[in-house]
């Protein structure tokens, strides 16, 4: 379901937003602090999740910031209803805890578009920068595409049972990679993730990379989320890994993840791309040095034009680049981006990128070209 960016009340109040949290005190400052933009209208607040769903049929917002941990209903069941019965951008509110880091993934995949963390109780009235971001956040959320979404991840291949969960391994030892894949993404990113990564079988015969913008505290529980229900070995990169075959490593957040000679990992703090860090470019650039023809590029949703240098230097060096289809985007920016490049040799919907990693890793070198359609 598209939003109507062209509603009588965006255009004459902005973007409507209905704020919930379980705290008086931070319903007040969000509230206040989103209202200083003139762009965005606070519609209401909520005071919980059954709150929230009641006032968004009434309320009708355009976008919501949702707190986590509230009584009654929290975040994760209010957000699932939301997104089952009348789906809209939402923003979490996160605590940068290791719990919190945890669920705030947990609700990416649910659906949420995008997430900002709460700012330390000792500063929580100075943080500039958090009611920034929020305010950007929700201004650009207002006209992304949601859909209702029954989402049900399935764990693949060999289960063992770690800790009371379920995950899933490769069936084989990893060996050094004759082809690579990297994928790039970010707003939508997590969920389109979980969609192509337990999709991709356990004798996949490449090694994977991942770039999604996120920031450091979060990367390694949506690693370890996304190694729940891969067949592959999922992980955060650390310096010095190797790339090998059966293996997934997502870059960390904070760090760009560089492809050295020999296939070895090295993260760097160099200036952020596009103001991003880690940004999909650098590692794309990296891996087709080294790996070249063999190099297998996919750009999922996201905003911006972050992959498209790295596209193109994947098809100069002879490899193939994937992008995902408009109609399957939260955000159609990024692969957007690379199709008016001319660096996309095939625009994939989200369901179909897993299949099309495995036609292209497993076809010779002779037929990688795909004709660009």
């Amino acid at each position: 379901m598209s939003r109507d960016s062209a509603s009588p009340s965006r255009a004459a109040k902005g973007v409507r937003v209905l704020v919930v949290d379980d705290s008086a005190f931070m319903r007040y400052l969000i509230s206040k602090q989103l209202s200083a933009d003139s762009a965005i209208e606070v519609a209401g607040t909520a005071s919980d999740g059954v709150d929230a769903l009641r006032k968004i049929t009434t309320l009708r917002p355009d976008v919501v910031t949702l707190d986590l941990e509230m009584p009654r209903m929290d975040g994760l069941t209010a957000l699932g209803r939301i997104m089952a019965e009348q789906p809209l951008p939402v923003i979490l509110l996160s605590t940068l805890t290791h719990e919190g880091a945890a669920v705030t993934i947990r609700g990416l995949e649910m659906g949420a578009v995008d997430f900002v963390t709460k700012p330390a109780a000792v500063n929580v009235t100075a943080a500039d920068s958090t009611w920034q971001q929020l305010a950007s956040k929700v201004r650009a959320a207002a006209d992304l595409k949601m859909r209702r979404v029954g989402l049900t991840i399935q764990a693949r291949g060999p289960l063992v049972s770690v800790g009371g969960r379920v995950a899933a391994h490769a069936v084989s030892r990893p060996r050094r990679s004759p082809r690579i894949v990297v994928i790039g993404t970010s707003t939508g990113g997590p969920r389109a993730l979980f969609e192509v990564v337990q999709h991709l079988p356990a004798d996949l015969r490449a090694a994977v990379l991942i770039v999604q913008h996120m920031p450091a505290g979060f990367t390694k529980s949506l690693a370890g989320r996304l190694n729940d229900v891969s067949p592959l070995d999922v992980r955060e990169a650390a310096e010095g890994d190797s790339v090998e075959t059966g293996t997934v490593l997502l870059a960390p957040g904070d760090f760009h993840m560089v492809v050295r000679a020999g296939g070895r990992i090295t993260l760097e703090k160099t200036p952020p791309i596009h103001g991003v860090r880690p940004a999909v470019d650098i590692t794309m650039q990296s891996v087709a040095a080294v790996y070249g023809a063999s190099t297998v590029g996919v750009v999922l949703t996201g905003m911006g034009t972050d992959g498209t240098q790295g596209a193109i230097a994947i098809r100069r060096a002879g490899g193939l680049v994937l992008s995902e289809d408009e109609a399957t985007c939260v955000v159609y920016g990024m692969p957007r981006s690379v199709r008016e490049a001319g660096a996309s040799d095939r625009a994939v919907r989200l369901e179909a990128v897993a299949e099309a990693i495995v036609e292209a890793v497993s076809a010779s070198e002779g037929e990688m070209g795909v004709t660009a359609r």
